[in-house]
């Protein structure tokens, strides 16, 4: 951008993986987006671990792809080791997840950011924000001075005044190598956000060469590789075997003995860091009476020679780091490359935003990311989207979206962090999810591609590829309700139900545990033409069907309490009979629903009594 006070409809200030996802979903919906960045060059760089998915993540990067997103098309095309998690367990709690070759994924990110149209990419530093009456009005630039937009997204990651310590050494830093970002946290306390510190941590990198890889366990990838985006046929990227190390008792006396010196525990940082992925410092504070902890050694690359040792992040001083790496078994002439550090960063509350992501004190400016107290990509990349979605909506005047808990993880997510905030980092995990039998991976696209599809952020190619999958699925259906056997003739064909004389369908049948797709073929040959992809989506369908039904009674009472909507301005203290100190909960969370209401920590079903009384004496907050 070389002249100043030209106008983009959004900007979005970031180039990390909630950053591209929020501008590129800006820009596929028509908004002409600015993406700006310190460091171009670094778009989609992987700051952490280098692979994407598992449980619960795995299901956000489906959403995402669902909605024409990047980060699951990115991850195909980069994916070293592919595995399924859980396997063995119902497709509700099963996780995608993929090793990643660190440089091709951020190439892969880069390529699809270049090709996506209304999108530019600068190469800057937003200074402030402009806001006048409370409405976001523009972004002022370090190089390019003002310019003028209808909405802002901010997805600072951890470079809000980045801090990274390497025991007792303390850096000033958004990651290693990278400069912090200080002022928005100023613009951020003067539009009234309330600012915290968190802290995240990421181990030491090893070289690759100075391992004994013929001394450990290895771990292969899954045989025939599960993509994520349904945009893709087939993985063509060679796959790679992982080895897996253990702590020990050495390891655990070298951590004790030098507590002193971790940055952590020296009390040199103030953010609290992620409980589900704790230090090797917190590990062994917290789990004393484990005699090892499992370490994962994660190549970065097909021809890198960094190795990422999953399980061992740390603000130990460098030579501790060593000594640790090195009482492990296949590392005891293992190389530091980099050492690890922890960082701490600055965050909001969330439940300063409301659950477009937009804040509440300033129309037109969207947060998305580890600045809202998540921790991870798939996090981030998913609060992404939504933001640059609603950015563009914004911008032009249109609607603003939500997605409820029995949408979407990503619905489950930004109700979690808009109601409850955040004590520490916020990570999924399918157990946050109540209506997980139905937004489950593989039905990704059928929750949310014609969402997509309706508000213009699904292109051609997914919009032809959803159409033909939709009509797949929509023949095989009618086909298995079609072909019907008496209970009798399904003995007789060795289907295990029971002599009851009734007549089943091919669906029906299905449904039943013991019965599989397979199985069907034997009885109707005709089905065995059928695309493997439909078959395995009807079955599961099919096989949680009489689950589902009961799901949909609490889905719809669900829906029918977030029809009651709760005015933004109301005046919680004049609710009679209301406890202060819930009084005091409704007026910091300012929840917009009952249904939203009633998930606050504390909330009884009298206190919610006494909200519905009153709020059906306003009979305007009632929804038709």
């Amino acid at each position: 951008m070389k002249q100043q006070h030209q106008r983009f409809d959004v900007i979005v200030v970031g180039g990390g993986h909630a950053g591209v996802e929020a501008a590129a979903a800006a820009a596929r919906m028509g908004a002409v987006t600015a993406l700006v960045t310190l460091s171009p060059e670094n778009l989609g760089v992987m700051s952490c671990n280098p692979a994407i998915g598992g449980l619960g993540k795995g299901q956000l990067v489906r959403e995402i792809d669902a909605l024409d997103g990047i980060m699951g098309r990115a991850a195909d095309r980069a994916g070293i080791q592919f595995r399924l998690l859980n396997r063995s367990k119902g497709p509700a709690v099963r996780g995608p997840r993929t090793q990643a070759d660190r440089k091709l994924y951020a190439r892969a990110v880069s390529e699809l950011v270049q090709e996506q149209e209304n999108l530019t990419v600068i190469a800057d530093e937003v200074l402030d924000l402009e806001v006048r009456d409370n409405h976001l009005a523009g972004a002022h630039l370090k190089q390019a001075g003002y310019v003028a937009c209808g909405a802002v997204v901010l997805t600072t990651g951890t470079f809000l005044r980045g801090l990274i310590h390497i025991g007792t050494n303390q850096t000033v830093a958004g990651r290693m190598g990278e400069q912090a970002t200080t002022g928005l946290a100023t613009t951020l306390a003067r539009l009234g956000a309330r600012l915290g510190r968190l802290k995240t941590g990421t181990p030491p990198r090893l070289k690759r060469s100075s391992i004994d890889w013929d001394a450990l366990d290895k771990q292969a990838a899954d045989a025939e590789p599960t993509p994520f985006s349904t945009l893709t046929a087939s993985i063509s990227t060679p796959q790679i075997e992982c080895a897996i190390t253990r702590t020990n008792d050495v390891s655990h006396k070298v951590i004790r003995d030098n507590l002193h010196r971790s940055a952590m525990y020296g009390g040199a940082i103030e953010g609290v860091g992620p409980r589900y992925c704790p230090s090797i410092e917190d590990k062994i504070v917290r789990f004393g009476d484990r005699d090892g902890h499992q370490i994962f050694l994660e190549p970065e690359g097909l021809d890198s020679d960094l190795v990422y040792p999953n399980g061992v992040s740390t603000s130990m001083p460098l030579d501790v780091q060593v000594d640790f790496i090195r009482s492990m078994d296949g590392l005891h002439a293992a190389e530091i490359v980099q050492p690890g550090y922890a960082i701490e960063y600055d965050h909001i509350d969330p439940r300063d935003l409301s659950s477009s992501l937009e804040m509440r004190a300033c129309s037109g400016l969207f947060l998305a990311g580890q600045i809202n107290g998540t921790t991870g990509y798939e996090e981030a990349g998913a609060q992404g989207i939504l933001a640059g979605m609603n950015a563009a909506n914004r911008a032009a005047g249109a609607a603003l979206i939500s997605l409820s808990r029995s949408d979407a993880y990503i619905g489950v997510m930004i109700d979690d962090l808009t109601t409850r905030g955040v004590t520490e980092p916020y990570r999924m995990f399918t157990s946050r999810a109540e209506y997980r039998l139905s937004i489950r991976a593989d039905n990704a696209d059928e929750r949310l591609t014609p969402l997509g599809l309706n508000i213009g952020v699904v292109g051609t190619e997914r919009a032809n590829m959803f159409a033909l999958r939709t009509k797949r699925l929509a023949a095989l259906k009618s086909r298995l309700d079609e072909l019907k056997l008496s209970s009798s003739e399904a003995i007789r064909k060795d289907l295990p139900v029971n002599a009851d004389g009734k007549v089943r369908s091919a669906y029906d049948l299905l449904a039943h545990s013991s019965i599989a797709f397979e199985d069907l073929t034997r009885v109707w040959p005709d089905l065995a033409s059928v695309d493997r992809t439909t078959c395995e989506l009807v079955e599961i369908e099919a096989g949680y069907s009489v689950y589902l039904q009961r799901q949909i009674a609490d889905i719809d009472n669900l829906r029918k309490n977030e029809n009651i909507l709760i005015p933004p301005d109301m005046d919680f203290d004049s609710i009679l009979g209301l406890s202060n100190e819930m009084k005091a909960k409704l007026g910091s969370v300012r929840p917009t629903t009952l249904a939203q209401a009633g998930r606050i920590e504390g909330m009884t079903p009298a206190g919610l009594s006494l909200l519905l009384a009153h709020l059906q004496r306003t009979p305007k907050t009632v929804a038709a």
